[in-house]
C-alpha cells in the first residue's frame, strides 16, 4: 500500500571541526556518548523517525569539520533535504561559521534560504565558565536564517532528538509547498 511506503529525507550534519557534530549523531542514532575525539572524515547513519505520526527513513550525512576555505562538497547540498548546522557555545570561531557555511549552501543550491536547524552545542561546558556564546545570540542567528534553533548536549544527552525533530520540522514546511519527497530543484549550473 502506498501509505505504508516511508517518506525518505537526507539530512547533513554541517559546522566547524570539533563542536560536536558526531557525539551528536552517535547520540541519536547509538544512544551513547563518544568522549574521545577523532576527526570524522565522513559517515552515513540511517533512522527510522516517526514525527506527527508519520514514519520518515532519514539518512544522516555526518560530515569532516568545514572552516572558510573547505570547498563545499555538491554531496552536501544536492538532494539533501534538510540542513543541521552545529556550533559550540564555547566556541566564538565555531558560531561566527555557521554563517559562512550557511551562505555556502544556500549559494550552491541557488536558494535564498534552506530548511535548516541551528544547534549551539556543548551546553554541558558553561558550568566551566567557558560560554562564548549567548543563547540569545544563537536564537538571533536562526532568526535571521528562517531557521528553528536548539541548545544541545551530547554528553548529557539533553534536546538530541529534538535537533532532529526540528529538522524533519524545517523540511516539511519547504516539501509541505510541493507536496513530493523530493528536495527543491537545485538551480546549480554547470558550465
Amino acid at each position: 500500500m502506498p501509505g505504508d511506503i516511508l517518506k525518505k529525507r537526507k539530512i547533513v550534519v554541517l559546522g566547524s571541526r570539533s563542536v560536536g557534530k558526531s557525539s551528536l549523531v552517535i547520540q541519536y542514532i547509538e544512544n551513547h556518548f563518544v568522549e574521545s575525539y577523532y576527526p570524522t572524515i565522513e559517515s552515513t547513519f540511517s533512522k527510522n523517525i516517526t514525527y506527527k505520526g508519520v514514519e520518515y527513513d532519514c539518512e544522516i550525512l555526518d560530515t569532516a569539520g568545514q572552516d572558510e576555505y573547505t570547498i563545499l562538497n555538491s554531496k552536501h547540498a544536492v538532494g539533501i533535504h534538510g540542513f543541521v548546522l552545529v556550533y559550540s557555545v564555547a566556541s566564538r570561531k565555531s558560531f561566527d561559521m555557521v554563517d559562512i557555511v550557511y551562505e555556502k549552501v544556500a549559494n550552491f543550491c541557488g536558494m535564498n534560504s534552506i530548511p535548516c536547524v541551528i544547534v549551539g552545542a556543548k551546553t554541558d561546558l558553561q558550568q566551566s565558565k567557558s560560554r562564548q556564546v549567548a543563547p540569545t545570540e544563537g536564537e538571533e542567528l536562526a532568526k535571521r536564517h528562517h531557521a528553528a534553533w536548539v541548545e544541545t548536549s551530547a554528553k548529557s544527552n539533553v534536546n538530541v532528538a529534538k535537533v532532529f525533530e526540528l529538522c524533519l520540522a524545517e523540511i516539511e514546511k519547504t516539501t509541505s509547498n510541493s507536496n513530493n519527497n523530493e528536495p527543491p530543484a537545485s538551480k546549480c549550473i554547470i558550465m
